[in-house]
């Protein structure tokens, strides 16, 4: 991966340079081998570079996490932009859109998410991550729904526990993109339709 990227780049370019390094790491040899020293020499360039963009490891692997989050978002953000505005099409581009980006990032994802288990920052990182989450459900499905905005949060909630629960199985092969996504867009349509 060192290709002599050490030459002087803008920061925000040398922190992207540096997040598809540490992906192609764990991609290759999984998390256990992502040290901020291992990074920086991969990347090609000194220790307190990598240090000076992430701190610890542990804000290393939350700054991967949030780039796969924010792809996600972004991704879901244009197609619901792009579909009729009826319940069924919205639920059915979230729940493809979700089912598409989970079998994409799934591995590293999963594997981020796993490394960091336990970790105090971490735990604070995916509770704010799962309260952005379920504002954006929120925001996106009140239009199709006349639920009280206390019920549906709750609801959306449970949706996006269902989709990480099928996802999960998805990714573990006991169904395909396609039914897993049919799945969640049932649960969506029968939950706010109620």
């Amino acid at each position: 991966m060192a290709n002599g990227s050490a030459k002087k780049m803008p920061k925000a370019q040398r922190r992207d340079q540096l997040l598809d390094t540490a992906l192609c790491i764990i991609r290759e040899q999984g998390t256990d081998a992502l040290t901020l020293g291992y990074l920086a020499e991969q990347a090609g360039v000194s220790k307190p570079i990598a240090y000076e963009h992430f701190g610890t490891r542990a804000g290393l692997l939350i700054a991967l996490y949030e780039q796969l989050d924010q792809r996600q978002v972004d991704e879901l953000a244009a197609a619901i932009e792009e579909t009729p505005k009826q319940l069924e099409n919205v639920a059915r581009v979230m729940s493809d859109a979700y089912m598409a980006c989970y079998r994409s990032i799934g591995p590293e994802w999963s594997a981020i998410s796993a490394a960091l288990k336990g970790d105090e920052e971490m735990e604070r990182f995916q509770a704010k991550l799962i309260d952005s989450y379920v504002d954006l459900y929120c925001s996106t499905l009140a239009p199709y729904t006349a639920l009280p905005d206390t019920e549906l949060r709750l609801r959306c909630v449970g949706i996006i526990g269902a989709a990480e629960a099928i996802s999960r199985e998805m990714v573990r092969g006991n169904l395909d993109e396609a039914a897993a996504a049919r799945v969640l867009q049932s649960l969506i349509v029968n939950w706010l339709s109620a």
